[in-house]
């Protein structure tokens, strides 16, 4: 007896002593976790999601998108750039040098020696971070994800299977709302040989009348509905698309930091 009640109390403390960290411990570190500013600013992140969005989270949520994407994107380090900004009043002598030069992923110490040699030959130079990793070289994101881009996800949908593409960033490369739409509806209509289904409970397909939807969707023919019929989207689908748009993990923190491309005014438009 004595010993199964000696039993008893070890296993009550080494479980209450994981539930404690595993439960407990996250739960109130969460519960005050508060904006954070972004990097070499004043602005604060992340921002509360729009009503639409946040009901988007819960159809993302319904319809289990989380089981085949991610919304986590993974870093394995960082790297320095050295930007030449000016040649200054010997830009021969800067050219020559930095031909010699290997300017780009480089160790802070490694960009601050380059850095010194173009400056005394009198240029001007600037050093960016670049985050590496196999996620940032596939174009999903620019940073690795932290726990503040999720301040206002309830639940928060990490995911643990990349059927498809990590969607932590999908908002700032795919920022167009008839394509996240198109997708929706029929992946293949937008990204040839697409493993994920189609969503077309989301969607009404019902007869044009007197002046079609402002909101049907433009399908290729080989997707589009019978003649005479068009597809609109419902509010969960828009709400979903809303959701997506909002996930954006674009902004240099603290704790993730990268120097942001710098888009030049005179660039021709596009």
């Amino acid at each position: 007896m004595k010993n199964g009640f000696g039993v008893f109390i070890a296993a009550f403390i080494a479980l209450g002593a994981s539930w404690c960290g595993f439960v407990l411990a996250p739960a109130v570190q969460l519960s005050t976790a508060k904006q954070t500013t972004v990097l070499n600013s004043s602005d604060l992140y992340p921002i509360q999601r729009t009503g639409d969005a946040t009901l988007g989270l819960q159809v993302y949520r319904a319809n289990g998108c989380a089981a085949c994407h991610t919304e986590q994107i993974q870093q394995d380090g960082v790297v320095c750039d050295v930007i030449l900004t000016g040649a200054g009043k010997n830009p021969s002598a800067v050219s020559n040098l930095i031909s010699t030069l290997k300017l780009t992923g480089l160790t802070k110490e490694q960009a601050d020696g380059d850095s010194d040699k173009i400056t005394a030959a009198g240029g001007k130079v600037e050093i960016h971070i670049v985050a590496t990793g196999a996620d940032i070289a596939r174009g999903w994101g620019v940073r690795r994800s932290v726990a503040a881009d999720y301040l206002y996800d309830s639940p928060v949908q990490l995911g643990g299977i990349r059927v498809g593409p990590d969607l932590a960033d999908v908002g700032t490369r795919l920022s167009n709302a008839n394509w996240q739409l198109l997708h929706l509806y029929a992946p293949r209509s937008v990204v040839k040989n697409s493993a994920m289904p189609p969503f077309h409970f989301l969607f009404e397909s019902k007869k044009i009348g007197d002046v079609p939807s402002p909101d049907a969707l433009q399908l290729p023919k080989v997707f589009a509905p019978p003649a005479g019929y068009e597809v609109v989207p419902t509010d969960d689908a828009k709400n979903l698309a809303a959701y997506l748009l909002s996930l954006r993990q674009d902004v240099p923190l603290y704790e993730a930091p990268f120097t942001p491309l710098q888009v030049s005014t005179n660039a021709p438009a596009k």
